[in-house]
């Protein structure tokens, strides 16, 4: 199993609103690409940004580039993330998982 980490930061004032695109937009998003497994979304606040840090969980490599695409280390962003986010990270972080 591989886990796939993506870290994005908000306004304090858009944590809220940017939670709920998540849960709403990117989490079904996940959850409708074969191979994926789970995931966890954490947050937490540092003065007045949002911090948001994304695992997701995958069967292998193969189901990540179907997802993301073959520059699978490249973050995959919804249109809607430009309203939110207060820079673009360019890679993402992946582990392989050998215990759970």
């Amino acid at each position: 199993m591989i886990a796939r980490i993506w870290h994005g930061t908000t306004t304090l004032s858009d944590m809220q609103e940017y939670t709920e695109f998540m849960k709403t937009k990117a989490a079904p998003d996940y959850k409708s690409t074969e191979g994926f497994v789970k995931l966890s979304f954490l947050r937490h606040i540092e003065g007045d940004i949002a911090h948001f840090t994304l695992i997701t969980y995958w069967q292998n490599l193969q189901v990540i580039k179907n997802f993301a695409g073959e520059d699978y280390e490249t973050p995959k962003y919804c249109a809607k993330d430009k309203q939110f986010l207060l820079k673009f990270e360019k890679k993402v972080i992946h582990y392989e998982v050998f215990a759970e």
